[in-house]
């Protein structure tokens, strides 16, 4: 940017995140470096009941990041060779890798056009005899649809593994992620709503014995130091970090009530300035809270789009320019491009754009001038 130029405008800011409530975290994180507990701990277990009271679930088991906390969720399934997991191509990595890092074979079903969630319908009709979950993703924190995958769930007879890395708080006909599926996974990554100060992550489950093994698999497979049950990872959730999410915790519903309405107040402005005609814009099912990890449009020049914003100090961001049927590490699967159309479409279309609590209106109007500005000179 030239001298004299507006300042650059951040896809996300955790500098005024963290401004606004450092001495919480800062007393926090002294408290658990004073304790000496620093994996593990107090700090954590109590993040843990914090957090599964939120969510409204019997157990949550903090983790090492959100990659193993989909990992934990289907080692404790006995996910593994022969087997198939349904799950969308339309995700990040892990989503898939998770799959198969224990052997078992990823079977992709194609997005629903509108609003890039796994389809019911194709996972429906790709469902196997050797289909042992379903995982469905809550993509840029709106939920599946809980009902439709529950039907085809107990049709077959499989369990469901949500990925809610995106959609802590997020809800769908009264009913939180998290707290629906057989087990979930979240990840606190710090750009997430709700992020810790480097990697974390949570597994939740429903059921008693269940979330037993996923205590137990995060330590090596062990209940009692140096007797292994079975042969686990190891993935301990930092003191620091549960001290820290859990103060965040507390914050979170604000925070997400302030990013949907700055995505309200895109949507109001690009529909004012008739871009609503030219560039698709989220959609939000009447019975769903969208948290809006991100705010994502979408348009075939997205690519020109985005190079524009950038000329104008605006970043921007493709969550996911691949789909995974389409990744080279994945290419033994066998898929092609044009088996999974709408994903594909997907990927060559949508951008994200700046959202974050802190973003001030004056930069969502700077935003849409430039978005309206690179359509009015082409």
């Amino acid at each position: 940017m030239s001298a004299g130029s507006p300042a650059r405008i951040p896809l996300v800011d955790l500098a005024a995140q963290y401004a606004a409530i450092a001495p919480e975290l800062e007393a926090a994180a002294l408290g658990v470096l004073r304790s000496g507990h620093w994996v593990l701990g107090p700090a954590v277990e109590s993040f843990e009941r914090a957090v599964a009271r939120y969510l409204g679930v019997p157990h949550a088991i903090g983790v090492a990041s959100g990659s193993d906390a989909l990992l934990l969720a289907l080692m404790a399934l006995d996910v593994g060779p022969g087997d198939e997991v349904i799950t969308t191509p339309f995700s990040f990595f892990a989503t898939v890798s998770s799959i198969t890092r224990l052997g078992a074979t990823p079977v992709f079903a194609d997005i629903a056009p509108g609003d890039f969630l796994i389809d019911p319908a194709a996972v429906r009709a790709a469902v196997t005899p050797r289909t042992r979950a379903i995982l469905p993703v809550h993509l840029y924190g709106l939920c599946a649809d809980f009902a439709a995958l529950d039907d085809v769930a107990r049709s077959a007879r499989v369990a469901i593994v949500e990925d809610s890395a995106q959609a802590i708080g997020a809800e769908r006909d009264g009913r939180r992620a998290g707290a629906v599926g057989d087990l979930a996974a979240f990840s606190f990554y710090p750009t997430k709503n709700l992020g810790a100060a480097g990697d974390a992550g949570l597994v939740t489950a429903l059921d008693d014995r269940v979330a037993a093994r996923v205590r137990r698999l995060r330590v090596h497979g062990s209940e009692e130091r140096y007797v292994h049950v079975e042969v686990g990872i190891n993935s301990r959730m930092d003191g620091v970090q549960g001290a820290i999410l859990e103060v965040k915790l507390r914050h979170l519903d604000r925070w997400s009530d302030a990013r949907a309405e700055r995505a309200a107040t895109y949507s109001a402005l690009l529909r004012d300035a008739g871009l609503d005609a030219i560039v698709a814009l989220p959609q939000v099912p009447a019975a769903a809270r969208h948290i809006f990890h991100q705010y994502v449009i979408r348009t075939p020049r997205r690519d020109e789009l985005r190079a524009h914003l950038a000329r104008t100090g605006i970043a921007s961001e493709v969550y996911y320019p691949i789909p995974l049927h389409l990744q080279e590490c994945f290419e033994f699967l066998g898929y092609r491009r044009g088996d999974l159309p709408e994903s594909e479409r997907a990927a060559d279309e949508v951008l994200a754009l700046p959202i974050y609590p802190e973003l001030e209106r004056s930069q969502q109007e700077r935003v849409v001038g430039a978005i309206a500005d690179f359509f009015a000179g082409r």
